[in-house]
């Protein structure tokens, strides 16, 4: 029995066979994280055996690594390799349970901008069950510490070899199956979740990788004939401003509100007979104020700073990270440089500091005068929650500053309050939680509510400063609050299932737009927030028709309504495409596929047209008549004692 059977430890010493225990337990590990943690949409048996399959060739290759070398150089590299892919796997596990979305370099890169304050959130998301992706690392470790795992000296490649072909081997009949069932994976797929599904998590980060890299090359190769295409594409696609509403506002000083995570299901919604948002419900039926009840959000990875960014520039943000990270050096036609030679000052108004998200080298280049950030307000414990600044106090220390600008003046506040977790102090709220077994979607009621009262506070200090009446205010949803992860909760919110067309809707986020003087009304039109821009700009009597930008005008007798998500699906009146299956928008019955595919086609071109001016940097090679180039050597977000006199040197220059 000796001679045909090794002790456990025997077998343990045996480093191939420690080996692939490792790879066995690491690829059932990363498979049942695949099952249980993110939602993938797997649609058909190929795709089943392919998820089971994916992980296999990306630990054979990675892990194989250890074997090129002996002794407890082998046994430290298999260790250290497989605590940094459960690290990799587990770090994709926590930002998927809030953000539905997978991580890439540049989200990274925005970790280390972003700094320490994305603590509180991280924290919340994880659980003490979460052991369980370091199991691996913990027996390894063991083995080691009680020397049962004790590669010898002697060594070979053989073994390293023919676990890393068997590797290479395995990924291409993978890619083989998978380009099979979704074809142009590679080249054509806006979505994470495809490659994720189809790939692999950390196949998919080795693609992220060569993709960015490629990305950085892209703007060195490009050229004057880039930008031919895209001014063809967007002229072609021009709509033109409604007649009856151009110039309505020509001269008027513009305020921007983003309304954090707000979604539209939340207006008119009444929690246990009470309105949640009874403010916003009341300017949406008003007929003084254009409330947009069909706008998705179209951001990506960089969220909030995405939505910033399609608002200024009427451009779709990047499919992995932020451009406020990696493209703050970019040439941008920013809304607030447009705006400079009609003789507007802007300014942006935010209750944290100037460089989460990268904002004070961002604004620069979009042209912003005054960044007026947290230290200029009152940050102390009881003012603050999340990533800063409360809303009310917010709002009420920004007055000051708001009215010391000069006018006509651009400006946009960033709210803070309605951010997940969305728990309040206690003090600052006695509106009921909601009563689902899932405290953020209760809690999501409540900071949503607090915001409302914010935003009246906002307006009525507005009326009595006397701005009111010759200041147009657009309020506007950044994004999603309530991710799929929390579906069976909004299940109940809403009273239907959650299915990945409902999830779609839920998608849409609010805009108003309140022009002094000029009668509103609730508009139907699909749009996205790429819309937003040309319609304020035409509201304001300046066309749009010499910028490159991808939006169209909501109020215009022609806007487009082939509405892109960020991610390739997209929305139209009458057909509406969510990964591989066609719907009815109406109905959202299940449509023929082909139904959507020339849509599909026609939305997948536009952002291919944005991703060139943003990735090749194609605004360095044009010019629109009249627009004044951003220098940004001429902007400084440098505190001063004193905000904006009347009399300055130049821009964002203070006297």
């Amino acid at each position: 029995m000796r001679k045909l059977f090794k002790s456990p430890t025997q077998l343990a010493k045996s480093s191939l066979a420690v080996f692939f225990l490792t790879v066995i337990l690491f690829w059932l590990k990363t498979y049942v994280a695949y099952r249980i943690e993110f939602n993938l949409g797997i649609n058909n048996d190929i795709q089943r055996f392919l998820l089971f399959l994916n992980p296999l060739s990306s630990t054979l290759v990675f892990l194989g690594f250890a074997l090129f070398f002996k002794g407890k150089w082998q046994s430290g590299m298999l260790i250290g390799l497989n605590l940094f892919l459960s690290f990799l796997l587990y770090a994709n596990v926590v930002y998927y349970r809030f953000f539905n979305d997978f991580i890439t370099v540049p989200v990274l890169m925005q970790a280390k901008v972003n700094g320490g304050q994305l603590g509180d959130s991280a924290l919340s998301l994880m659980s003490p069950w979460d052991i369980f992706y370091f199991t691996d690392t913990l027996l390894l470790l063991f083995l080691a510490f009680r020397k049962w795992y004790n590669p010898g000296k002697k060594f070979s490649r053989k073994p390293a070899l023919a676990v890393m072909t068997a590797g290479i081997i395995i990924f291409f009949i993978n890619l083989e199956i998978a380009e099979n069932d979704r074809p142009e994976l590679l080249t054509r797929s806006f979505d994470r979740n495809y490659l994720v599904k189809y790939l692999g998590a950390y196949n998919f980060t080795i693609y992220d990788i060569v993709q960015n890299a490629k990305s950085a090359s892209q703007r060195a190769l490009a050229d004057t004939n880039d930008v031919t295409e895209v001014e063809n594409y967007v002229k072609a696609k021009y709509a033109p401003p409604n007649p009856e509403y151009f110039g309505k506002a020509k001269g008027m000083n513009v305020i921007y509100v983003s309304m954090e995570s707000l979604q539209t299901f939340i207006i008119d919604y009444k929690l246990n007979g009470k309105e949640v948002t009874p403010f916003l419900n009341s300017l949406a039926h008003s007929g003084k104020t254009f409330y947009f009840d069909n706008i998705v959000n179209q951001t990506g990875q960089g969220k909030t700073s995405d939505a910033e960014f399609i608002m200024d520039t009427s451009l779709y943000p990047m499919s992995q990270g932020a451009v406020y990270v990696t493209k703050a050096q970019n040439t941008f036609h920013g809304t607030p440089a447009i705006l400079k030679s009609h003789g507007y000052t802007s300014a942006t108004f935010h209750g944290n500091y100037k460089t989460f998200w990268n904002r004070n080298e961002m604004y620069k280049t979009m042209g912003y005068d005054k960044f007026f950030d947290a230290e200029y307000y009152d940050m102390s414990d009881e003012n603050t929650k999340n990533y800063g600044l409360k809303d009310k106090p917010f709002f009420k220390e920004s007055m000051p500053m708001l009215t010391s600008l000069p006018q006509p003046f651009y400006t946009k506040f960033i709210t803070l309050s309605n951010h997940f977790p969305f728990k309040m102090d206690e003090w600052d709220t006695d509106f009921p939680a909601g009563e689902t077994d899932n405290a953020v979607v209760n809690h999501y009621f409540q900071s949503a509510n607090y915001m409302d009262q914010a935003l009246e506070q906002f307006f009525n200090d507005l009326k009595n400063s006397g701005l009111y009446d010759h200041t147009v205010v657009v309020l506007y949803g950044d994004h999603y609050g309530i991710s799929e992860n929390h579906n069976e909760a909004m299940a109940e919110v809403i009273g239907k299932e959650i299915t990945p067309f409902e999830y779609a809707k839920l998608q849409r986020v609010p805009v108003f737009i309140h022009v002094p003087g000029v009668d509103g009304g609730i508009v139907h039109n699909v749009g996205g927030q790429v819309d937003v821009r040309p319609t304020l700009l035409h509201l304001l009597g300046i066309d749009t028709k010499n910028h490159l930008e991808m939006g169209s005008d909501l109020l215009s007798a022609k806007h487009r309504e082939v509405v892109p998500f960020r991610n390739g699906n997209y929305i139209s009146p009458e057909y509406t495409q969510i990964e591989e299956t066609c719907y009815y928008t109406e109905t959202g019955e299940i449509a023929e596929a082909n139904a959507c595919k020339s849509l599909s086609d026609q939305a997948k071109k536009e952002l291919e047209m944005s991703d060139n001016i943003v990735y090749k940097d194609l605004l360095r090679f044009y010019k629109p008549e009249g627009f004044v180039p951003v220098n940004r050597n001429d902007y400084s977000y440098v505190k001063k004692e004193l905000p904006f006199k009347e009399e300055r040197n130049g821009p964002g220059i203070q006297k």
